[in-house]
């Protein structure tokens, strides 16, 4: 028969063995293998979480065996209590541990969720890389508005410099995520979403869709390329050199086609709007709140790249035609007026 102190030496053994293999697969894991500030500070805060609940687990675990052991039909020893219902020592425990654990997890998440919020732009020296992100049936573009050049299925950013992403999506919603990097963000039709990341050394990261959005979601992978500065300033003047054009023909096609798979292509440049015209049409609703559709992209982040003069296409609101209108002009509008500032329904 096992003394008590050899079965518990016995279940430290079998906790270590399997805390190694555990530990020596994390590389395999990606996201404990990130390459960003934000991916890193997100593993840490998973570590943290899986200990805090290593506490309730591992004791659980242990009293499995202890209590088999000592309540076992050989032991004539023990003493029998079947009166036995309270104990003031077994309630404290009981209760005082979750209770903790629930008040640190839940002061953790309150933290982490302001201190890693996607929308908020990462202190840097160097200016935020912007990309604009539309998800079709089944593609990944990427418009570079600064450089206006275009990507689809292979993002390229520059290692240690802040990317400043800001996604839509021409059919269902979509999740974009690379893992090593950071956060996952939705991508949904006539909604702008924001996302903020960071590469901090040159490398190949593995970027999907994590959302059961239809046939061909499994699919809808992508590589974020992390160059050096000289390497990507290299690819921007070959970006440049490419015969392909990103107009409305072509975005037409790979989004009406829902071609699987389509091949990696750069395009040289971007029909002027492109990312706001994906949007317009499902942005109807604005026009019942009195609000252009114009202000509210401009509201998001758009008034700097001169994109505020876009005209939507025609939404059944001839109010709506004149740009010179501002919100004064809607106050005769059966609902009140609307700040801007309080559509950000993304948020």
């Amino acid at each position: 028969m096992l003394k008590k102190s050899s079965l518990i030496s016995l279940v430290r053994g079998v906790g270590l063995i399997a805390l190694t293999f555990f530990l020596s697969g994390c590389e395999k894991f990606i996201v404990f293998n990130s390459k960003g500030p934000i991916g890193q500070k997100e593993a840490q805060l998973i570590i943290i979480a899986f200990v805090l609940m290593l506490i309730v687990v591992i004791p659980v675990f242990i009293m499995v065996f202890l209590f088999a052991w000592k309540y076992r039909a050989s032991n004539k020893e023990l003493d029998y209590k079947p009166e036995w219902v309270d104990s003031k020592k077994v309630e404290m425990v009981v209760w005082s541990i979750p209770i903790a654990i629930i008040l640190v997890l839940g002061t953790l998440s309150w933290i982490y969720t302001h201190k890693l919020d996607p929308y908020k732009p990462l202190k840097h020296d160097l200016p935020a890389l912007q990309v604009q992100v539309i998800s079709t049936d089944w593609n990944w573009i990427f418009i570079y508005p600064e450089e206006n050049i275009a990507t689809i299925n292979e993002l390229i950013i520059q290692a240690d410099r802040p990317v400043s992403f800001k996604l839509t999506s021409s059919t269902v919603m979509t999740s974009m995520f690379i893992p090593q990097l950071g956060h996952q963000m939705y991508a949904m039709a006539g909604m702008q979403t924001q996302l903020n990341l960071l590469a901090e050394e040159p490398g190949i990261y593995q970027g999907l869709n994590i959302e059961y959005s239809g046939t061909g979601y499994h699919t809808m992978h992508f590589k974020a390329i992390a160059k050096t500065a000289d390497e990507f300033n290299a690819w921007l003047a070959e970006a440049k050199q490419s015969p392909d054009v990103l107009n409305r023909a072509k975005y037409d096609e790979i989004s009406g086609q829902r071609i699987m798979n389509y091949p990696i292509t750069t395009y040289s440049s971007v029909e002027p709007n492109l990312f706001l015209d994906v949007m317009a049409p499902y942005m109807e609703w604005m026009g019942h709140v009195g609000v252009h559709p114009e202000d509210y992209l401009e509201s998001q982040g758009h008034s700097g790249h001169g994109h505020h003069h876009h005209a939507a296409p025609d939404m059944n609101h001839d109010s709506h035609s004149d740009h010179d209108m501002t919100h004064e002009d809607h106050s005769g509008h059966d609902m009140h007026t609307m700040d801007t500032d309080t559509l950000n329904i993304n948020k």
